[in-house]
């Protein structure tokens, strides 16, 4: 008896990432390692200049610290953190192709203390935390008003250690007008270091 040979069942495949771009990582254990970025609209990386002068501000805090990272894009700054010495690191990301590139350079790297999580930002931060952080990176979209919203939910739920530092990166604006509108916690925050770059505005606060 002949028996009908079967088609092989396909399996649904994770969709292609173009990525034409690479982020070098600049200090620590994974020191020049390149890692691809995903070409995706809007998806910048914190460029090398001010990722050292951020982790030369970050230098005597960040070993051992766990870190969240609200708005991840392409990881630079976890990346740099957790090959710095960071204990953990949470990266959130809604873009799925982002996310998914974040994950597999993750393996590249055979970092086992760090985890993605395909999620909207601020509904993440509104459920009941399960640890806290001693550092945030806040990234966000330029020019969409997310950096208040995001700290009010950072205050709004226990996700932050007494003392944490809070890095922000945005357009250049009075940033402590805008933060001191989300909560009235913010200000007792301590602004520790602060520039400008071109068109990026960058400062490092601490909780008390």
């Amino acid at each position: 008896m002949k028996h009908r040979s079967r088609k092989p069942t396909s399996k649904p495949q994770a969709r292609s990432i173009h990525c034409h771009s690479q982020l070098r990582i600049i200090g620590g254990q994974w020191r020049s390692r390149k890692l691809p970025i995903a070409d995706l609209p809007g998806l910048r990386p914190t460029t090398d200049r001010i990722r050292e002068t951020v982790f030369n501000w970050l230098a005597p805090y960040i070993n051992g610290t766990t870190c969240l990272d609200c708005f991840s894009g392409t990881g630079a700054l976890t990346f740099e953190a957790l090959s710095r010495g960071a204990a953990w690191a949470d990266l959130l990301e809604i873009a799925p192709q982002a996310n998914q590139l974040l994950t597999t350079n993750l393996a590249t790297l055979q970092c086992k203390n760090a985890q993605t999580h395909a999620a909207d930002c601020l509904q993440w931060l509104a459920k009941p935390p399960t640890h806290t952080y001693d550092l945030v990176f806040l990234d966000p979209p330029f020019n969409q008003g997310l950096i208040p919203k995001t700290i009010q939910a950072l205050l709004t739920q226990p996700w932050l250690k007494s003392g944490a530092l809070i890095y922000i990166e945005s357009e250049p604006c009075d940033l402590d007008q805008l933060i001191n509108t989300a909560h009235e916690d913010v200000q007792h925050w301590s602004l520790l270091k602060s520039k400008t770059t071109g068109n990026v505005q960058y400062c490092l606060y601490q909780l008390p």
